[in-house]
């Protein structure tokens, strides 16, 4: 028998190519926990499942990220880094804290509910601090003294931040509930006035008589309300300065 020209298994055949993985940096990290965020909510992150986004196990984020709080303030201050304040201009000092407060508003509620990672504690990242210390700038071009500045900003910031959590939970309500957005409140608001309409007068007469009012207006509408109040208020300390 002549012998074969080949053996078995002595052709070599060509490896897969295998897609190139995301390199894992802090960048790539906090990128990856924003989509996360996003898509599921922040009580769906996790080193864990962080790291599955790059088909690889937790202790790989170790050498980058300390565990899930620092991510969180990264992400956070990832969403900061989106906000461009503009220059101080003492001509128009409130509409410039009011449209900085706006931008940081909707950066807040296009990421879910991610604001809930800053309640409760004071972000002190490198883009944070820059929306800092541009609202205290204004203000204080605008004759806000120091200490009300501070202050203000502090309650400004708090206001942006839950208002934008707050948001993120009747988003979660309208999407459980398979309803439009603007249906899912218009018949919310019926319930509620016609709640309120039928309260006994004699206990809250106030509240059964301006059931309408309690429950009227969007809620854009009643964001603006209230940052015009926490701004329009500062009048008040300028004259002191």
């Amino acid at each position: 028998m002549s012998e074969l020209p080949w053996r078995p298994g002595s052709i070599r055949r060509p490896k897969p190519v295998r897609t190139a993985k995301i390199p894992l940096t802090r960048a790539e990290i906090v990128r990856a926990g924003l989509r996360i965020v996003q898509r599921e909510g922040i009580d769906a992150v996790s080193m864990r499942r962080v790291a599955a986004e790059f088909e690889t196990g937790p202790s790989s984020l170790y050498a980058h990220v300390t565990n899930k709080d620092e991510l969180l303030q990264l992400m956070f201050d990832e969403v900061c880094g989106m906000v461009t304040p503009q220059e101080p201009d003492p001509a128009r000092w409130k509409d410039q804290v009011k449209e900085l407060a706006r931008t940081a508003h909707q950066a807040l509620v296009d990421h879910n509910d991610l604001a809930r990672a800053a309640l409760a504690t004071i972000p002190t990242g490198p883009n944070a601090l820059r929306i800092s210390n541009a609202m205290m700038g204004i203000m204080l071009s605008g004759g806000v003294p120091a200490k009300m500045a501070a202050w203000a900003m502090d309650r400004i910031f708090l206001y942006i931040t839950a208002d934008a959590y707050e948001y993120s939970i009747w988003r979660t309500e309208v999407v459980d509930a398979g309803g439009q957005k603007e249906s899912y409140i218009a018949q919310l608001g019926e319930d509620l006035v016609a709640y309120f309409a039928q309260l006994p007068p004699e206990k809250y007469p106030y509240i059964q008589k301006n059931a309408e009012a309690m429950v009227g207006g969007g809620i854009e509408a009643r964001f603006e309300f209230g940052l015009e109040m926490l701004v329009d208020g500062l009048d008040k300390y300028t004259s002191e300065s």
